[in-house]
């Protein structure tokens, strides 16, 4: 750390969020009033890479095929060092609102980076703030996954973020999911007057659904498999010449998923098969990666919230979503830790989880939120032992998986 006088730093840092948090409160409330599913978040994706433009970062939009993605940028004038990321997510749920807390997470990833950036030129280094759109998925969703395709993580040290809970914890576990369509085409006949002349492609849907029916036994506990039909046909007197179904296929491990992925697929070609239907099978967002958990990162994340007097749950329970900051934590080390804005009874993606995102609890967690992300980063800045051991973790995690 040389003759840095960390503790001013710290204050430093810590005064700029205070004396900005009705900003970043206001900013949070806004994107919150103003709910933008995948890929549709233009407003967000204004309001925050301005204010990152208007804090002396450099920002190009418009990234990786996704119009509403942002990249902004900072490095210190005189002092070469690591450089660190910041992970903004800002989309709505369809119908909720911002019922994941994703105005908090856009919010406080960018206020941290601009609270650090104000150090930037004692301590050294870049940071960089990714605006990640479409975590929750949908047509061309999961953007996450095409940065990481893009190479935009390559030169990368470490990446952080925080995300809204029912409680402040670590990182933890999530599957890795693809997300297919399986459409089949057929052919069209009067179903009473020459059924017999039709190819029926609704049941080339159907026998797919029981095809991985009688898969479910034969696999892990780790495994999910859950699928809809978007499209059954157009009426009961027509044989459908058209039908669709859209699956999540989620697993532990990338390694495991693509196996579920290949038993399903070749289900779907004996289904086509079996009623002489043709089959088309494509992913209709990106696919996404388990999160690679790195412990040296948590403890990090320990220490800060520990420091700021915050309590914190070291031993989260196993989950069983998914995130695409997991494909991040294939490429570098990621911290993807958990902030409470409400009871224990809160749950993710429903009204009550909506309205807590942006009450007195949620702004008090954005601030606090905020606070973490920033000493978080700070100590990869400035300890490069902290950094190194967290870094060589990341290589040990990808050589053992």
């Amino acid at each position: 750390m040389g003759d840095l006088n960390i503790d001013k730093i710290k204050n430093n840092i810590l005064d700029v969020i205070e004396n900005n948090k009705s900003v970043y409160i206001n900013i949070s409330h806004k994107i919150h009033s103003n709910p933008e599913v995948g890929n549709e978040e233009y407003f967000a994706c204004e309001m925050l890479s301005s204010l990152l433009k208007e804090n002396g970062f450099k920002v190009e939009t418009n990234i990786a095929g996704h119009p509403t993605g942002f990249i902004a940028k900072k490095k210190s004038e005189n002092k070469k060092g690591p450089i660190i990321g910041f992970l903004a997510e800002y989309d709505a749920l369809p119908g909720l609102g911002h019922a994941c807390g994703h105005n908090i997470i856009g919010t406080a990833s960018c206020a941290a980076a601009i609270a650090l950036a104000t150090q930037l030129n004692y301590i050294g280094g870049e940071i960089r703030v990714y605006g990640c759109p479409a975590e929750e998925g949908g047509e061309n969703g999961s953007a996450k996954g095409s940065l990481v395709k893009y190479k935009l993580f390559e030169d990368v040290d470490a990446c952080l973020m925080i995300h809204p809970s029912n409680e402040t914890s670590i990182t933890g576990t999530s599957l890795a999911v693809d997300p297919v369509d399986f459409e089949f085409t057929g052919k069209s006949a009067h179903a009473a007057g020459c059924p017999e002349k039709g190819i029926n492609a609704l049941d080339g849907v159907i026998q797919l659904f029981n095809g991985i029916n009688a898969l479910r036994q034969h696999l892990t506990d780790d495994v999910r498999i859950h699928g809809i039909i978007t499209h059954g046909g157009d009426a009961p007197n027509i044989v459908p010449n058209y039908a669709k179904a859209r699956f999540y296929l989620r697993a532990k491990s990338r390694k495991t998923l693509n196996e579920v992925t290949k038993k399903v697929e070749n289900i779907a070609k004996g289904a086509a098969l079996s009623t002489g239907t043709t089959i088309k099978m494509n992913f209709f967002q990106n696919k996404v990666d388990n999160f690679y958990v790195n412990n040296k990162f948590n403890d990090l994340f320990v220490e800060v919230m520990e420091e700021l007097g915050e309590w914190i749950n070291k031993n989260p329970t196993k989950g069983f979503g998914s995130t695409d900051a997991g494909n991040v934590s294939h490429v570098v080390p990621t911290l993807h830790s958990h902030i409470k804005i409400g009871p224990k009874s809160l749950v993710g993606h429903t009204i009550e989880f909506c309205e807590a995102a942006c009450s007195k609890e949620g702004d008090k967690s954005l601030i606090i939120g905020i606070k973490a992300l920033s000493l978080v980063a700070l100590n990869l800045l400035v300890n490069n032992e902290k950094l190194e051991k967290i870094k060589e973790e990341f290589k040990n995690n990808k050589n053992l998986k």
